[in-house]
């Protein structure tokens, strides 16, 4: 896989540290900002309604 992304990437190797690091960050911040709304509504729904649905 690393010869693969070593192709795609200019001018930064595929197994440098901080670039991988970088996206490692990024993944879980876009990961945190996207599931943080629907956990936030979830928290505010009474947990007996929600049995009671399913």
């Amino acid at each position: 896989m690393s010869r693969i992304l070593g192709g795609m990437l200019f001018g930064v190797e595929a197994t440098d540290p901080w670039t991988m690091s970088a996206v490692v960050a990024v993944i879980t911040a876009v990961a945190a900002v996207a599931t943080h709304p629907p956990a936030r509504r979830a928290s505010r729904m009474d947990p007996m309604l929600a049995l009671r649905d399913e």
